[in-house]
């Protein structure tokens, strides 16, 4: 049997914080759609420090730091994580639009892209995460390039916002290092 030893922490060789914001970031955007949970919000930040994700765009009744709630679950990533607020979804996507941002929903839709046919062939990415009960407003996903849809075998319809967000970034990052 092998051996297996758990890591210290000084073992893991991350980065700073302020290595981290001097870090090249994989040129995506994480949009937030009105998520009404903080932890959620606090477990994105937590995951787009981890794959230096560019940004994270906090929109409509989405908590926004700082804030006690985020902080139990980002661990203070949300202090390395740039990020932005927008009081209307639909004015982050304009901007994002304008900046030349292919902008993707992750949700089951009409003409959705399975997450593992996914080929990213545009330079800078928008993702947008809707809300937990009623996902990305349809107002949105009317101005969206495409959507990403996470195949699903079970009897459940959906997956918790924050496991999305890993699974999708986890997959983002590992096709954009390629």
């Amino acid at each position: 049997m092998q051996r297996l030893r758990k890591l210290k922490i000084t073992e893991l060789n991350r980065l700073n914080p302020e290595d981290f914001k001097k870090a090249e970031k994989i040129p995506v955007i994480v949009v937030l759609d009105n998520v009404r949970s903080q932890h959620n919000v606090g477990s994105v930040f937590r995951t787009s420090d981890a794959f230096l994700i560019e940004a994270v765009y906090l929109c409509g009744i989405t908590a926004t730091p700082p804030n006690v709630e985020i902080h139990k679950t980002a661990l203070g990533a949300e202090d390395t994580v740039e990020w932005k607020y927008f009081e209307n979804t639909l004015d982050a996507v304009n901007e994002l639009r304008q900046k030349k941002y292919h902008i993707a929903a992750v949700e089951q839709a009409e003409n959705s892209v399975m997450l593992n046919d996914l080929t990213l062939e545009h330079e800078k990415y928008a993702v947008i995460f809707g809300n937990e009960v009623k996902g990305v407003a349809q107002e949105v996903m009317n101005q969206c390039d495409s959507c990403i849809e996470i195949p699903q075998f079970g009897t459940k319809h959906s997956l918790n916002i924050s496991v999305t967000a890993g699974i999708v970034l986890w997959e983002m990052q590992k096709k954009k290092q390629l």
